[in-house]
Formats: C-alpha cells, structure tokens, sequence
C-alpha cells in the first residue's frame, strides 16, 4: 500500500476472457490465449500513509494472510479462488441471478480477497436491483465517513470478516437495532469507493442508504465531497431533494434543485420541477407576507418570496418542460389551495381528492379568485376563457433560427460524406452537399417576385398512399396540392429530389422496383411548375429534406422586403392563422429529431411550420373524392408560457393526458 512494488497492491489480474483459472505448470503442453490483464486502478489514497484507503487496504492485507495462515491455502491455490470469484461474477451477470452473490461475498471478505474495479462493478450492477438485508452493521458506514483519527478499522475489519469461516459471534447482530442493518448493495458500493474512483452507481447507492436513515444532509455532504460531476446524476440528486421536500425544509431544497439545474449531467423532468414549486407552495412561500427563503437571493433569484418567486421558478420551468401530467396538475392545484388557505381576501378553489381529475372550468374568473383550472382554449383565436388572456404563437428567435440553419448545413455534409463513403465515391468534395444547400439558401433569399408561404414536400405528395403494386410517384397529386393552396390564397414552392424531374427513373411500389417513365401529362405538370418558378430540385446525392426545413428559417430578403409574412388570428381574408412559409408535409422527421435542435425549440418549430393532410390517393390522373384536409399548423404554441396583466400573470400549461387545446390555467391575483 505504500507504493514500495507490494504484489497485493499493484499486482494484475491474471483472468482470462472466458474465466477460466490458467495451470501454473502447463506452460510446455496447454497454452491459452490470455486477454490483457486487467489492471487495478487505485485510489491515489491507497498509497498514502495515514489515509482511510491506505489503513482499509492495510487490513484487507492483513485479512488475507490469517485466511491463509488458517486455511494452509497456497499462493497458486489463492490465485485460483480469485479467479473463480470473478468467474461467477462475470456468469450471475450474464444470467441475471444475484443469490449466488451473496455467498461470495462473504467468502471474499473472509479471504480478504480484493476484486478488481471491473469485478465491483460488475457486482454492483447485478446486486443493486436486489435488496438483500444481511448481518452488516452500519459501524462500516460510520468508520468511512470519519477521520482516519478516530477510525476502528477493527471495526471495519470485524465486518468483512464476517463469514463461515469467522470467529465473530454472530448472536451479537440480534442486538443491533433494525436501523442499524446495512443492505449488500451499500457495502459494495462503500467497499468500492473506499478503492477505487466513485462511479454514479456506487454514489446513488450510497446515498439512497443516507437518505433511508432521513439524513438528507449528509447524503448532499458525501455528493459535495467528490470534486468531480461524472458520479451526479439526477438519480443521484432525486432522493435528497425528496427529502428535503417531505421535511418541508425549503431553503436546502430550494439550494439543492438550483443546483441540480446548473448540473450538466442532470436532465429535470416535469415532475421534479412540480415537486419544488408544489413543497414552496404548500409552505406558503408564494404569498406576498410569507417568510422569505434565506438562500434565494444567494443563489440567484431576484425574489425571497411571493407570486414574483413563483414566477421565476415557472420561467425557469418553461425553458426545460414542454409539458405536465395531470397527476402533477393535480398536485399543484392542492399545494397552492394549501398554500393560500390563510389569505383571507382570496377566493379559493376546493382541493382536489387524489383519485379525481382536475375538473373543466371555461366560466371567467373573479378578479381576486386563485385560478387553478383546467380551460378549453379556442383553437381559432387562442382565447383562454378563464383568464381572458390570449395564447401567443412563440416562434424561434433569430438564435434559433440561426442554429436551426447550421445544424441543417452540417447535416447535409454529415450525411453526404456517409453516402459517398457507403458508396465508396473515389472522388468527391466533401462539401458538395452543404455547398449546393446554400446555394438553395442564397436564391431564396436573393430572387425576386411574391414570397412563398407554402413549401410542399413534393416526394412526400406525391407518393402518398401511392404505395401498392399499381402505384406511381404520381404528379397529378402534386397539382392538387397546388391547386388547393393557391385556392387559400397561398404562394407554394415544390421542393422535389433530381431524379424525379428525369424522363425515367426508379421507384418501389408494393414489393418490387420498377421503371417509371412520365407521360406527357406528368410532363407538362413539372413544365408549368418550372415556368411559374414553383419548383426547386435538389441536387443528386443530396437529401431534399433539408431544403424544405431550411426554407422555414429563410428570411427570403428581397422578396419579403422586410415584411412579416405570417397570418394574424383575426385577419379578414380568410387564410389559415399562423407562421409563414407553412411546410406542407406527412414526414414525422423521426431521423432528424435528435440532430436538429433540443426537444422544447423542435416542438416549437414543428408546431408553428408543419402542416399535415390526407386526401382519396389518385388512379393515374383521377381521384374519387377531390377534397383534401388539412391539419394546420399552431395558431398558439402548445408548451408552457405565461402572460401577464393587471390582475396577475396566467400560466398556461400543455398536459400530455387532456384534450390538445386543453390547458392547465394558474393565475395568483394581484391583491
């Protein structure tokens, strides 16, 4: 342990991949191939003199050479018990059985074997999802969280020496308090960190076994002990924050989620933001004479307390959340009801029994009524009947849109030098394809005429419903989608991949490819389309996808002159409210997701541009019903977004079990 070449401390594991144990006297005859030897990568304070790492590793020594002196074990024969251990390790893992385990711990223990980080881990994974209560007292617990000055690593040692082969008298565990019990999974991951590195694994165990015991403190001390954020999660952080909530203690939970929030690795969820705002809540902390939150201000917030702080932690909310449950409706409804019983100039709603739903309510509010209700809001107007606020329509801001363009022009390229590479092009520019998608940006933006306000997938048109084993990419679909857009006073663009623009060309139907060849008809539908400048083809090897998404966030300049092309809700010509150039199109852009921009801005994109339909598919040139519907796009954004006015600021939140036009409506009056 310290440093000085001793084999126990800095010796390798000598397993082979498939576990078995190698004949030390078979070098001449049975030779086996060896997997690299795994390496045991210490704690730097396993080599220093003094440290809980170094006397812990001192004692595991010390374990070894009693088992040894008691069992009249071998070195070779000790080496074979390693190896067999992490075979069954490596084996319960592969089978998922964990009971097994349990035994071999012990054993481990009691030989003072000491397993590799690998080993431990894979230990660690099996076992967590097992709750196996054994005689392990917390003296374990206690003596790693100490100074090594007032350490009994006898006491340690008396824990990993339980076993069968131990002369601890075990009557003396009956003794110990229920509290007092250790599960198998803490001690592993106690064992581990007390060697090697703290993993997210280990750390979540350990602090789930602080928080079991109510000490909601010093599980956040031992997460604040660990310089590094790889081992913080929000699994890690959830049970503490719980805590902290259940022992209404609102300054350390307030602390603690502001934290969690700055926490690269930690992802909220809806819910815990519905956990915080609920607790505050229900301690009445959003009233404008309630006791103001010590580390608020500390931490960031403008405001101690009061329907201001409210405010604050709801805009926070709306910048990770697009939306709520109604079990969390629900439960903020009752914490503000709670929360607010005592302001005696306030109208209060009933609180809600845990198995009902929150109940529809579309009469208007009183001016100095707690709104807390479920409201119907008019699709057409964005009209909120409840609190008389009108929903805006949030659109991606010049950032965004900026963001949302390069990410369209990296992809191109990512995805062209994947298909070339497939290909296996021997000659090509790598940046063909985000060169030729600006060009598609430069001649929006620089040619002249009417501005579009429709961009139609065309390839998505035109093969709609068209697949069966008469089918064709079929133009005469194109020309009704035109048709019916110009009839709603509508400028589209057909964006459409090169090949198809050819007099033949490759197509799928039902089960098989097959040559189209166009018909003067189809011919004469692509030569309208370019003489009116309503078609753009995008260049071979590139995926036309990115154009019409790009044309969303184009700014068209000197078409537009400036000018907004999107349609108000209450304008007199009849045309569909909403963003401008609407995207016309069924792709559910399920590859591009994840690529594009993070979940709440893609929402907000999709839900102010797409615009889907459905019309009877056509037999060549004919169709049995010429009406086509249409799915438009938002009028108001569908994620959580607040207003403000006189009476007080209306939050307005999406919920994922109600009607789409469903909202949860919460206005604190100003009183």
């Amino acid at each position: 342990p310290d440093g000085d070449g001793d084999d126990d401390v800095n010796r390798n594991d000598d397993v082979n991949v498939d576990g078995e144990a190698a004949d030390a006297g078979d070098n001449d005859t049975k030779k086996k191939k060896r997997s690299a030897p795994r390496k045991k990568a210490y704690r730097p304070e396993v080599f220093e003199n003094g440290s809980q790492a170094h006397i812990f590793m001192d004692q595991l020594r010390s374990q070894k050479e009693s088992f040894l002196k008691e069992t009249q074990f071998s070195p070779q024969q000790y080496q074979v018990a390693e190896r067999a251990f992490n075979y069954l390790v490596e084996k319960c893992a592969k089978e998922s059985r964990s009971r097994p385990l349990t035994i071999a711990w012990e054993k481990i223990k009691e030989a003072g074997i000491v397993p590799s980080n690998d080993t431990l881990n894979v230990f660690l994974y099996v076992t967590s999802t097992m709750y196996a209560t054994g005689f392990f007292s917390n003296s374990l617990s206690r003596a790693l969280t100490r100074s090594p000055a007032k350490n009994s690593m006898s006491a340690v040692m008396s824990i990993l020496g339980s076993g069968s082969g131990s002369s601890r008298d075990l009557d003396n565990h009956e003794e110990e308090s229920e509290k007092d019990v250790i599960d198998f999974p803490t001690e592993l991951a106690i064992f581990h960190d007390m060697l090697y590195t703290p993993t997210e694994k280990s750390v979540s165990l350990r602090v789930k076994r602080m928080v079991s015991k109510g000490d909601a403190s010093g599980a956040q001390d031992l997460l604040d002990s660990f310089p590094s954020n790889d081992v913080a999660k929000l699994r890690t952080y959830l049970p503490i924050l719980k805590l902290y909530c259940e022992q209404n203690n609102v300054n350390s939970a307030l602390k603690l989620f502001k934290r969690m929030r700055e926490e690269p690795c930690v992802i909220l969820e809806p819910e815990n933001y519905i956990l915080l705002v609920s607790t505050l809540a229900e301690n009445g902390c959003f009233s404008n004479d309630s006791v103001p939150i010590e580390c608020a201000k500390d931490i960031g917030y403008e405001n101690e307390c009061g329907p201001n702080l409210f405010n604050e932690l709801l805009n926070e909310m709306s910048e990770d959340v697009l939306e709520i449950s109604s079990a969390s409706a629900r439960r903020l409804h009752n914490a503000l009801v709670v929360g607010f019983e005592s302001a005696k100039t306030m109208k209060l709603p009933k609180p809600i029994h845990l198995l009902a739903g929150v109940a529809l309510n579309n009469e208007p509010a009183e001016n100095d009524e707690l709104v807390v209700s479920r409201v119907s809001i008019a699709n057409k107007t964005g009209l909120c009947p409840r609190s008389g606020m009108r929903l805006r329509l949030i659109k991606l801001d010049k950032d965004h849109r900026s963001q949302l363009h390069s990410q369209l022009m990296n992809l191109s390229g990512e995805r062209y030098q994947e298909f070339t590479e497939k290909r296996k092009f021997s000659r090509h520019d790598k940046s063909y394809a985000a060169k030729k998608l600006n060009d598609f940006s430069d001649w929006l933006d620089k040619r002249k005429g009417k501005p579009f306000t429709a961009i139609v997938d065309g390839a998505n048109v035109a093969y709609y419903m068209q697949n069966y084993d008469k089918g064709r990419f079929n133009y005469h679909q194109l020309q009704f989608m035109i048709d019916a857009l110009e009839s709603m006073n509508e400028n589209p663009l057909v964006v459409l991949p090169q090949k198809y623009c050819t007099p033949s060309f490759k197509v799928m139907m039902g089960s098989q490819f097959r040559t189209q060849k166009l018909t003067e008809d189809e011919k004469d539908i692509l030569d309208s389309l370019t003489r009116n400048g309503q078609l753009y083809r995008v260049p071979p090897n590139c995926l036309d996808d990115y154009y019409w998404m790009l044309a969303s966030v184009s700014d068209q300049t000197i078409s537009c002159k400036g000018l907004d092309l999107d349609i108000p809700s209450d304008n007199d010509v009849g045309r569909w409210p909403g963003a401008r150039p609407m995207l016309v199109t069924n792709d559910q852009m399920r590859d591009h997701k994840l690529g594009l921009l993070e979940p709440r801005l893609f929402r907000r994109w999709t839900s102010c541009y797409i615009v889907n339909y459905s019309f009877a598919a056509f037999v060549g040139k004919e169709s049995s019903d010429r009406e086509i519907g249409f799915s438009t796009a938002d009028c108001f954004s569908r994620e959580i977004q607040s207003n403000e006015s006189k009476k007080g600021t209306s939050w307005h939140f999406p919920v994922n079990d109600w009607d789409l036009d469903d909202r949860f409506c919460v206005r604190i009056p100003n009183i």
